[in-house]
């Protein structure tokens, strides 16, 4: 049995290149992810290492394909790991960072984040989801912090947890173009955008030339070096032949 840990809008490429076999199981952290997978194979829930190790032997897991988002680091760490104590295969798949824009900050983590989020003055519109609104508003002090999250309950209460005011909230669902992020983040009067490495797939680039047209100043929070396959058809072909 192939497990496909799904968490990007490349897991559906991946579902929709295998239809033909049923030997996979795909795992997603929320809900939410339901209307995005059309598949029968589904089962939501976040897993610890603990889980993953238990649910590698209660499925008969001999592979583990993790498409989990750039950014989930836990998640790959466990899976990885418990992928190397039950001796089966794992695959990443990696999404190419991008070329940034001239007037780009580029840092390193969302600590380095913080700490230079905490020294401006200003408009900052976030579209780094609802993760880490906590950690933002700590440092927010007298500015303005807008954040742009998906239409989902969950990022709503993340939302209503730390105080976020009707206004400061941009639910909707993307992917968006340049001229889109151009709009809102004209709309909104950003001075600052924040947003992660998330790769083309992730609408980085627009968001980086929707900036670079308005002036405004682009953060992008960095992401680590990972060894993998950056070729969805590597993957399938790896599938068919597991």
């Amino acid at each position: 049995m192939i497990w496909i840990i799904g968490g990007t809008k490349e897991t559906r490429k991946l579902l929709d290149k295998i239809r033909d076999i049923d030997n996979y199981i795909v795992t997603i952290a929320t809900d939410s992810g339901r209307e995005f997978i059309d598949t029968p194979n589904l089962i939501v829930g976040r897993m610890n290492y603990r889980e993953m190790l238990r649910f590698i032997d209660e499925k008969g897991i001999s592979l583990i394909v993790d498409l989990s988002h750039p950014y989930a680091k836990v998640v790959t760490q466990n899976a990885k790991k418990a992928a190397e104590y039950k001796n089966i295969k794992y695959i990443r798949y990696i999404r190419e960072k991008t070329t940034l824009g001239t007037k780009s900050i580029y840092l390193n983590s969302y600590e380095e984040c913080y700490n230079y989020l905490a020294e401006v003055k200003g408009i900052v519109f976030f579209t780094t989801g609802s993760k880490n609104i906590g950690d933002f508003e700590r440092i927010r002090g007298n500015n303005r912090f807008i954040y742009r999250i998906l239409p989902a309950i969950e990022s709503i209460e993340e939302c209503k947890k730390y105080g976020i005011r009707l206004k400061d909230i941009a639910a909707v669902l993307g992917p968006f173009s340049k001229d889109y992020n151009k709009i809102m983040f004209k709309e909104y009067d950003a001075d600052y955008v924040v947003m992660k490495d998330s790769g083309k797939e992730g609408g980085t680039l627009e968001k980086v030339l929707a900036c670079k047209e308005l002036g405004i100043t682009s953060i992008i929070i960095g992401r680590e070096e990972e060894q993998g396959l950056s070729s969805i058809d590597s993957i399938e072909k790896i599938i068919r032949g597991n």
